[in-house]
């Protein structure tokens, strides 16, 4: 009786995640594929690896993956930097106050990333707020700066909109922390610093080694923020999108977008690694 009942109860989960899985599998899954397939063929319809050796050997398009991954990283780096402290607060000192900090971390997540860059042209605009605000209120310039278009502009902005994915990476793993174990610290006789690099941050970082991991994956894949704000990078993303709405090379585009598939799938890799050795 107990082994029709489990096997009841399995096919009751299984027609429960049925139309999940379907739909992952129409909408997400097929194009992946249809889109992976597309750069394998050649233009009699056989199959070929000749797009993918003259990339990978191509100068150029090895520039681009060597600027894509060293952007992310520089993105990752800044967001982990500012996301730990502000981890910190929320979880150590915030107290009624945390609610609130949540909320500012989730709600831009809530807007729109095209928004939110709009958002970054208006502040720094030739005759954007931040300029109006130097040259004519506060008096500190003759003539207003150039913002837009320059590469420490586009990194803050990807900084902006990823820093709460560190943060609440971070955050979570920090609150599992046993404090008894830095009250024993600092009974023994170390300062709070010692304590925090001692014992603090050695046991928090899964949490920021999955919040880099979760940076680094969104930002090799952004293009919106580069598009709208500049800042003279060529990344693999904005490459793709020139393929495909410029050049109309479909083939090509499918290749690039295969090779940034592939090193999203290995951030995910890395992260499940991190995940289990937490014992999640």
């Amino acid at each position: 009786m107990s082994d029709t009942a489990s096997l009841a109860a399995r096919y009751r989960r299984a027609l429960l995640l049925a139309p999940a899985l379907v739909f992952l599998a129409v909408f997400f899954v097929m194009p992946l594929f249809d889109n992976s397939l597309r750069s394998f063929r050649d233009d009699a319809g056989g199959i070929t690896l000749a797009r993918y050796v003259a990339f990978l050997t191509d100068r150029f398009y090895l520039g681009v993956i060597v600027e894509t991954v060293a952007l992310s990283a520089a993105v990752t780096a800044i967001s982990v930097v500012i996301a730990y402290p502000v981890a910190y607060v929320l979880v150590r000192k915030a107290g009624r106050l945390s609610g609130l900090i949540i909320f500012l971390l989730i709600a831009p997540l809530l807007t729109s990333i095209i928004m939110r860059t709009f958002g970054w042209q208006v502040l720094f605009a030739r005759r954007g707020l931040v300029n109006q605000w130097l040259v004519h209120d506060l008096g500190l310039l003759d003539a207003p700066l150039r913002w837009l278009n320059t590469p420490g502009l586009a990194i803050a902005a990807l900084v902006h909109v990823l820093v709460p994915f560190a943060v609440l990476s971070i955050a979570s793993v920090l609150q599992g922390v046993d404090r008894r174990l830095e009250e024993g610290a600092l009974i023994l006789g170390a300062s709070k610093i010692r304590t925090f690099f001692e014992v603090t941050l050695p046991l928090t970082l899964d949490g920021v080694g999955t919040g880099a991991i979760l940076v680094f994956m969104i930002a090799t894949g952004s293009f919106v923020t580069l598009v709208l704000l500049g800042g003279g990078f060529q990344t693999l993303p904005l490459l793709i999108y020139q393929q495909f709405n410029t050049t109309r090379d479909f083939a090509l585009a499918s290749t690039m977008s295969t090779i940034l598939l592939v090193i999203a799938v290995a951030c995910l890799w890395l992260q499940l690694r991190l995940v289990r050795r937490q014992g999640v």
